[in-house]
Parts: C-alpha cells; structure tokens; sequence
C-alpha cells in the first residue's frame, strides 16, 4: 500500500531540495551593495514625486469599493445569460430584481454621496 506513495514522497524531497539549493546558493553568490537609487521607489521610469505611504482620502477607497461591488456583481450577469433559455421567465424576473437592487443601491451611494471627488 504506501509502495504507491513512494514516487510522491520523492517528488516532495526533490522539489523541497531543489527550493533549499537554489536559495542556498543565491544568498552565498549575490552582492549585497545598497545605495540610494536601489532603495528608491520604482514607478516606471518617472520620479516619484511623494512618498509611498501618503495619505489619501477616504473617498477614493469609497468609490474604489464600490466599483468593485458594482463590477463582481454584473459578473453574476454571465452565467444567467448563458443559461437564459432553461431559466425562460424565472430567470428573467430574477435577473430584473437583481438589476433592480444594484440600480437602489448605485443611487443609495450617489445620494450620499460617495461618488464625489471633491
């Protein structure tokens, strides 16, 4: 019986070698030699103009949270519409009381204002 495991527990020894070796032997050859322009920001090629850990306002997070609520819940819209044919009304009347909360809750959020920027 664990005969049949004995190509899996070597695959795992090899593999946790080869990771122990390799990092081994990078932490014995690289050069250690930092400066400044090493340690600085990399942000394609254009000088940072602020530091990194600036404080933004909380609007963006809010509008940032709420497009990705918006956007993963029109993802649901998909599989319903692959599948419209076999839902016929059901899922039609679904479809429009989903898209009926997200529509109540995009204006709930523009109301109290979370969209504005300013």
């Amino acid at each position: 019986m664990l005969r049949a495991y004995v190509p899996i527990f070597l695959f795992i020894l090899v593999a946790i070698g080869f990771a122990v070796v390799t990092l081994l032997i990078s932490r014995l050859v690289h050069a250690e030699k930092p400066n400044a322009v090493k340690l600085e920001p990399y942000e394609c090629g254009i000088e940072p103009e602020t530091d990194a850990r600036d404080r933004y306002s909380v609007r963006y997070y809010l509008v940032a949270m709420l497009f990705v609520i918006f956007d993963v819940e029109t993802i649901f819209m998909f599989p319903w519409a692959v599948i419209l044919d076999r839902l016929a009304l059901f899922g039609l009347i679904e479809m429009a009381l989903f898209l009926f909360i997200l529509v109540v809750g995009y204006f709930y959020a523009w109301k109290k204002g979370a969209l504005e920027w300013a």
